[in-house]
């Protein structure tokens, strides 16, 4: 089986760095990796281009502009289309990843699934040991939905929906993730990392990326959906997430601006109240 890994980079190189350290040092160790710097300061572009003559499997984009998440994403796939067509499936997520040694052997064994959905949800577990999928079994609350609409009704709102949910996230966090164990179809996986498989391609040119950032697993479910498809997730390909690397990078207040955004564009799909 033949794979490859896209990611996407902003500001913190250290996690590529980190990333395709776990790929070389895997028994995927000569899979095409391939890189999109979303405009990142001088320091970090610098160490990007010390980091891919390190390594002859990894090749760097470098974006003029910061495009975001699942266009910069989008860039990679079509570099990696054209310029490795023998590979059928392609890693795709952040950087702040590390992967296990036996990745390949994991992806391998799980060919089955691979084959008969586009999509396929990696069991991604924090470095800290929270599993972050299954992301969405089924899908939104009606009272989640509303405390979304509240949170980007008002920036000062906002901070305080989240202080309180550090509070109460025992008692209000969903439980879909206490079923990592299980393998299933999902509505949402979490978007910090996907495989894309040759029934993607066959469907899809690339990820639909309508925000800059956030929502990526709403639209990602919604585009499979409209051609009846579904994402899968299988608990036996392990990741481990950093969490937040990228977004931390970014001010408070103009990721919120950038979530409002994406929660406008997904109010146009999702409509909870009519």
């Amino acid at each position: 089986m033949s794979i490859g890994f896209i990611f996407t980079n902003f500001n913190n190189t250290q996690f590529t760095e980190g990333v395709v350290l776990s790929i070389v040092s895997s028994d995927a160790v000569d899979a095409p990796i391939i890189v999109v710097d979303n405009a990142s300061k001088v320091e970090h572009v610098e160490s990007l281009r010390l980091l891919e003559s390190k390594h002859k499997n990894l090749t760097v984009i470098y974006n003029k502009e910061n495009i975001g998440y699942f266009s910069g994403l989008n860039v990679g796939i079509h570099h990696a289309r054209s310029l490795f067509s023998s590979i059928a499936y392609w890693v795709i997520g952040n950087n702040d990843l590390i992967f296990s040694e036996d990745i390949h052997s994991q992806i391998v064994s799980s060919q089955k699934a691979l084959d008969k959905y586009p999509v396929v949800s990696p069991n991604i577990v924090t470095i800290d040991g929270v599993p972050q999928n299954p992301h969405v079994i089924h899908k939104i609350s009606k009272i989640r939905e509303f405390i979304y609409d509240l949170y980007h009704c008002n920036y000062f709102l906002a901070g305080a929906i989240k202080k309180v949910a550090k509070i109460t996230h025992r008692f209000t966090d969903r439980d879909d993730e206490l079923q990592h164990a299980v393998a299933q179809e999902i509505y949402q996986g979490y978007g910090a990392c996907y495989i894309l498989t040759p029934l993607f391609f066959e469907n899809f040119e690339e990820l639909w990326s309508p925000t800059f950032l956030v929502y990526e697993e709403f639209f990602l479910s919604k585009q499979l959906g409209d051609k009846g498809f579904k994402t899968y997730y299988e608990p036996s390909i392990k990741v481990q997430h950093h969490w937040h690397a990228s977004t931390s990078q970014l001010p408070g207040r103009f990721f919120w601006d950038l979530s409002r955004k994406a929660h406008r564009e997904y109010r146009k799909y999702v409509k909870v109240w009519r």
